[in-house]
């Protein structure tokens, strides 16, 4: 990756940093904070989809490299797959979120590092999850009854699902996952040394500061959309225009909107349905995670799929 894109990422993450450790100095008596689920809904629906919001462009190059030239299949592929999670997560909603806690674990470790990694091995990949999988388990951690709360509302009602999460709380598994966790970014950090691949550090610390000062949901949403989206969003605006990323800024906006939109458009259905039976609150929690996995997948086989073929 350009040196340019990532000095910029790693600003990125230094401002992070502190404006995450001036918010834990301003917040210090106080336990942990919320805001409402809608507000989350909003940032998620806006900062957060939008870095996803130029798939349809990465399909183009994709549908490139096998020589397809109906585009109109990548829609109806896309949604299909969006429609197959959300099906699948009615009628087996543990094995789901399990599913899904994984691969965005895999996701977020490596969307957030790959930019410092230059070497690309099996072990990376691991390592990458593993940093990764502290996005699900500082939650657990330092609000585990917050965290259960939201997975109930996720449709899930498997008794054995929640007696296996008592049991890796009561044994301090979740903390040696966050031990695991650590080592993986240590090793990353070590592996072909230079000093900017501290910022793996910064990163790490801002997850646990904002994990233990918001409740899950919140915390989610501040490292979903200031972290994860904003720092995919600049590359893909890098990619637009490599000399201005003002300009890069201008072309991203106004070519993720349409989509954004769209996406948008459709949770808001989804939650006016969703309302009709459920809670206002609770409709606002399966709109953003069910949706976000019925995003997720899709997104992540697409850039898998232009990665394998670009090499």
């Amino acid at each position: 990756m350009n040196n340019k894109i990532k000095k910029i990422n790693l600003n990125h993450s230094f401002i992070f940093f502190l404006l995450c450790n001036a918010f834990s100095i301003l917040t210090f008596n106080i336990s942990y904070f919320t805001i409402s689920p809608l507000i989350c809904l909003l940032l998620i629906l806006s900062i957060g989809v939008s870095h996803g919001s130029l798939d349809n462009e990465k399909g183009r190059k994709l549908f490139h490299f096998f020589g397809i030239n109906n585009f109109f299949i990548f829609y109806l592929s896309y949604i299909l797959i969006s429609l197959i999670v959300i099906i699948l997560w009615i009628i087996i909603p543990a094995i789901s979120l399990i599913i899904f806690l994984i691969i965005a674990s895999y996701h977020f470790g490596k969307e957030d590092t790959q930019f410092l990694i230059i070497k690309r091995s099996n072990l990376n990949q691991l390592l990458f999850f593993l940093k990764g999988a502290l996005i699900i388990l500082a939650p657990m951690y330092f609000h585990f009854d917050e965290t259960i709360s939201i997975f109930k509302f996720l449709l899930i009602d498997n008794e054995n699902f929640y007696k296996f999460l008592d049991l890796i709380e009561l044994n301090k598994i979740i903390f040696y996952g966050i031990i695991l966790s650590t080592l993986s970014s240590i090793i990353l950090f070590t592996q072909n040394f230079e000093l900017k691949k501290f910022t793996i550090f910064l990163d790490y610390f801002s997850i646990l500061i904002i994990n233990y000062y918001f409740t899950p949901l919140v915390a989610f949403t501040i490292y979903f959309c200031f972290l994860h989206s904003i720092r995919h969003s600049i590359s893909l605006m890098f990619e637009l225009d490599k000399n201005d990323l003002i300009n890069g800024l201008k072309i991203f906006t106004k070519k993720a909107l349409p989509l954004t939109i769209l996406a948008a458009t459709f949770c808001f259905v989804g939650l006016y349905l969703l309302n009709n039976t459920y809670n206002f609150d609770s409709s606002i929690l399966k709109i953003i995670f069910i949706g976000l996995a019925s995003l997720t997948f899709p997104h992540i086989l697409l850039e898998y799929l232009i990665e394998k073929n670009e090499k």
